[in-house]
């Protein structure tokens, strides 16, 4: 396996053991490619769950440029949503898991179609 194998399945128990979620893995494997090599960088694979321009990067660049959605006041509930999910004392919210439990809130799957 090679790395990206070996962060995917990270992610995956992430989504099981810290999110309750069983992961749809076709999909949690799309949306880690669609992160590009900022997986492999400590700082950009993870969400700083308590900087608010980390969060507003999250709904601009993902949310609205990625998924399409329209900016409004459940993007960024949605946002805080999936950091309630993944868990505030969790140090590590890896940005693949957040756009994973994001692509699911807002049924966006097709995206990665």
């Amino acid at each position: 396996m090679g790395k990206r194998d070996d962060l995917i399945a990270l992610y995956a128990s992430d989504l099981k053991e810290k999110c309750g979620m069983t992961p749809d893995m076709d999909l949690l494997k799309k949306v880690t490619i669609g992160c590009g090599p900022s997986i492999y960088n400590a700082d950009a694979s993870t969400v700083a769950g308590s900087q608010k321009s980390e969060l507003e990067t999250v709904k601009n660049s993902f949310l609205i440029k990625k998924l399409g959605l329209k900016d409004g006041p459940e993007l960024m509930e949605a946002i805080n949503e999936a950091i309630e999910t993944y868990g505030k004392s969790n140090r590590n919210k890896y940005r693949a898991v957040m756009y994973y439990m994001l692509t699911k809130k807002f049924g966006k799957e097709s995206v990665y179609g």
